[in-house]
């Protein structure tokens, strides 16, 4: 979305700092982004209707602004905003009422606005014989030292996302000081909630970490400061879309059609490692804590996929 003009210096200031706080907190780069630019919109619809102070705030501005969004046309596809778009505003609002109440505005009103419904979608779980094939269609042979370099570096991402079962952003935000070699430990730091928790690395797959992180990452690095796990040819650290995109390419080199036409991403690596642990006879309760769940009923999603 293009970015409003806000004329109002207290506006700018509020977004700033909202973006800085989201920051602070360990919000991954893509949320430190989108939350703050939808804020901006909300101010900027706001400004329109002469509310010229955050304390002017009322319960009617959240709703005249959700009739707005839900008639506001997509300017990138045409058409209007998606269900989950609109549900994605509210939990910003969300967010920046909490924002506001931990900077001391007093009397805001909390946002009432009920999320709609999202179409139920297919969780699509790979089998461990295609988790197999992912691995090998990653060990194809190249004299190229760059490609062998991504080679080991897809290795290293199937070990993160399948063999731990990390969440996209827990992933995204990882750095090599996370990964004990000697306990075969993966200490996530900014994990769902704020929760930290450690996680058991098999033997291949701290193999394929140790040859990611000492044989290929350094030859990448322009600076050896970087302490990002994940990195592309320029030595930067890897964003979520471009980690998507490496699975989806390894899909894609199975050169297995009925696996190539699965909609699978990071997720389906995180689904797949639980129903396959659940299969192996592992407790409830320990694949809750290796997901990192707050409940138990989050985990028991699993027994109906198998």
């Amino acid at each position: 979305m293009r970015k409003l003009l806000l004329k109002n210096s207290s506006y700018e200031y509020l977004q700033t700092a909202f973006a800085e706080w989201l920051n602070v907190l360990g919000y991954c780069w893509q949320t430190g982004y989108t939350m703050p630019s939808i804020v901006r919109e909300f101010l900027h619809f706001l400004e329109s209707r002469k509310v010229l102070h955050i304390t002017q705030l009322r319960q009617q501005h959240y709703k005249k602004y959700y009739d707005h969004i839900m008639a506001r046309a997509n300017e990138r596809r045409g058409g209007g905003l998606s269900n989950n778009y609109i549900n994605k505003h509210i939990q910003a609002l969300e967010k920046f009422y909490e924002f506001l109440n931990h900077i001391g505005v007093k009397n805001i009103p909390p946002v009432t606005l009920r999320p709609l419904k999202l179409p139920k979608r297919h969780t699509v779980v790979l089998t461990k014989a295609e988790i197999e094939q992912m691995y090998e269609a990653t060990k194809l042979e190249s004299g190229l030292s760059h490609q062998q370099a991504i080679n080991a570096r897809d290795r290293a991402i199937l070990t993160v996302f399948y063999g731990c079962g990390l969440r996209r952003n827990e992933g995204v935000n990882l750095i090599v000081g996370d990964i004990n070699f000697d306990t075969r430990i993966l200490h996530v730091r900014k994990g769902k909630n704020y929760k930290e928790r450690l996680v058991p690395i098999s033997r291949r797959g701290i193999d394929y970490l140790q040859a990611w992180v000492y044989d290929y990452r350094r030859g990448l690095l322009k600076t050896m400061t970087e302490p990002a796990l994940f990195v592309g040819k320029r030595g930067k650290p890897l964003h979520a879309n471009t980690l998507y995109r490496r699975v989806k390419m390894i899909q894609i080199q199975t050169d297995d059609p009925v696996l190539q036409r699965k909609d699978i991403g990071l997720h389906t690596l995180r689904h797949s490692i639980a129903t396959h642990l659940l299969q192996n006879g592992m407790e409830l309760k320990k694949i809750q804590r290796f997901l990192g769940h707050s409940s138990l009923e989050s985990t028991q999603q699993y027994t109906h996929l198998i």
